[in-house]
């Protein structure tokens, strides 16, 4: 079973959620489909998420936001970021998808199919 972290309104989340659909659909595995926008992360979920990417809260960042920039978040520790992105779930890159135990970020959208590399 996969999670997808999506954004409808944004282009590349689309695309990565079309190439997943179509490989989960190939190898009989299910999609859910989570709008962080509209059911924000918690400081917990974000955690896992960072694990299971394996890099660090900025690089789970869009840093280009305006509240980015707004809230002083440049030079911020993890846990300061990682409140940042709980309070303001636009500041978390998209999509993100998982598999339960490893994550990817669907920039570019075909990252997504590493999951399914034999």
């Amino acid at each position: 079973m996969f999670t997808i972290y999506h954004n409808p309104r944004c282009s590349k989340s689309r695309q990565t959620l079309a190439l997943l659909e179509e490989q989960a659909q190939i190898s009989q595995q299910e999609v859910t489909i989570v709008e962080y926008l509209k059911a924000p992360l918690d400081h917990a979920q974000i955690k896992q998420l960072l694990t299971q990417l394996n890099c660090s809260a900025v690089e789970m960042m869009r840093v280009k936001e305006a509240e980015f920039t707004e809230n002083n978040l440049k030079g911020a520790n993890e846990e300061e970021l990682i409140n940042a992105m709980a309070n303001t779930a636009k500041l978390i890159e998209r999509p993100i998808v998982t598999d339960g135990s490893k994550a990817i970020i669907g920039r570019p959208p075909e990252n997504v199919l590493t999951f399914f590399k034999q």
